[in-house]
């Protein structure tokens, strides 16, 4: 982040955060301790990136009141509200509980990265829970942020099952088609040629297979991807479809047979939970968090180095290999893919045990 972000987020931050505090002074705090009321930092919901998508569902069980409330909600990856107006907050009987994402480390973050994860460390210390969102989200927060939270739990992020279903039936194509989705930047666009190395290779190993992407991919960025398909004359069978909202997501996975998710270290991306509900297997590079959604049932993991320092991707070769295993079995894939979804990442669950936690809170149990 610039310098000009910085202090947009600061002055943001500052303004939504003594807001919150001069309606927490001022109010009568009539409601009881057991009416819980929310309040995410100025996070903002929406359906573009985790962070929007998580408040987004939480708002919708648990409506956002900005100056009476007694549960403060901040993510780690939309943190606002400077240390010292936290701290003003919480000395109001404000309980502070954090949903702990990812952190900042050399590889993908090499300016500044120590200073935002102290600005992380500094809220976790104050945390009266924490929600890692998964195991490898702690393991991280643990070795970048220097503090572990002193009441914690493993809370996976959540799908909407009910919105999120499989095909009533399954399209039959002539080419088997892995989906890519995401929001490309040059330092993720390294999804995109490596998918397009494997499936050169899957190509001529004689599979019938084709790869799509749907999401956000800046214009100097297409226009050298697409010149890298055309030089491997894979025009029509590597398919760019453009950007798509959230109403159009569950039709965007229907329009596939399986998902490819090659980022590195991603601590916990609702796109792979969504792809599972909707019955697809996932076809992923083995690291961060997307080993413990997807098991050992719902997909193939190609391993690669455990690092920090770098991103490194699986081989072209390994995941032309990942490929030709999924579509022998894909029945079986799909099967467990969405009955993994349903059983451990449904929002229902995610949502009570979110409920459990603020009601403990605020009666004192906590």
């Amino acid at each position: 982040m610039n310098l000009l972000g910085k202090i947009k987020r600061e002055l943001y931050g500052r303004a939504v955060g003594y807001a919150a505090y001069a309606g927490i002074c001022l109010s009568s705090l009539t409601a009881s301790q057991h009416d819980l009321r929310v309040f995410y930092g100025g996070a903002r919901a929406g359906y573009r990136g985790g962070p929007q998508v998580k408040v987004k569902l939480l708002q919708d069980i648990f409506p956002e009141n900005r100056f009476d409330f007694n549960v403060l909600y901040l993510s780690s990856g939309a943190l606002y509200l400077p240390t010292e107006i936290i701290k003003k907050i919480k000395a109001k009987g404000v309980k502070l509980v954090i949903n702990q994402n990812g952190v900042f480390y050399p590889a993908w973050y090499p300016k500044d990265w120590q200073e935002e994860n102290a600005r992380m460390a500094r809220a976790l210390d104050l945390a009266d829970h924490v929600f890692y969102q998964s195991e490898f989200c702690k393991k991280s927060a643990d070795k970048f942020l220097g503090t572990t939270a002193k009441s914690f739990e493993i809370l996976y992020n959540a799908v909407d099952t009910k919105n999120f279903v499989p095909p009533l039936n399954h399209p039959a194509r002539e080419n088997f088609r892995f989906l890519v989705t995401g929001h490309i930047g040059l330092s993720t666009y390294y999804r995109l040629t490596n998918a397009l190395d494997a499936l050169v290779i899957a190509r001529q190993k004689g599979l019938k297979v084709e790869l799509s992407f749907s999401g956000i991919l800046p214009a100097d960025l297409e226009q050298d991807f697409r010149r890298k398909i055309s030089d491997r004359a894979l025009d029509q069978y590597f398919i760019l479809s453009g950007a798509y909202d959230r109403m159009s997501a569950p039709h965007v996975f229907a329009s596939a047979d399986a998902y490819l998710m090659t980022k590195h270290n991603d601590p916990c991306p609702n796109v792979v939970l969504e792809a599972m509900s909707c019955g697809l297997p996932i076809l992923y590079s083995a690291s961060g968090g997307v080993p413990e959604l997807v098991g050992t049932d719902a997909g193939i993991g190609i391993n690669v180095p455990e690092t920090y320092e770098d991103q490194p991707v699986p081989s072209a070769e390994d995941l032309a290999r990942g490929m030709e295993a999924i579509i022998a079995n894909r029945d079986v894939y799909a099967l467990a893919a969405r009955a993994r979804a349903v059983e451990k990442f449904d929002l229902s669950f995610w949502g009570q045990r979110h409920r459990e936690i603020f009601s403990k809170l605020c009666s004192g149990a906590g």
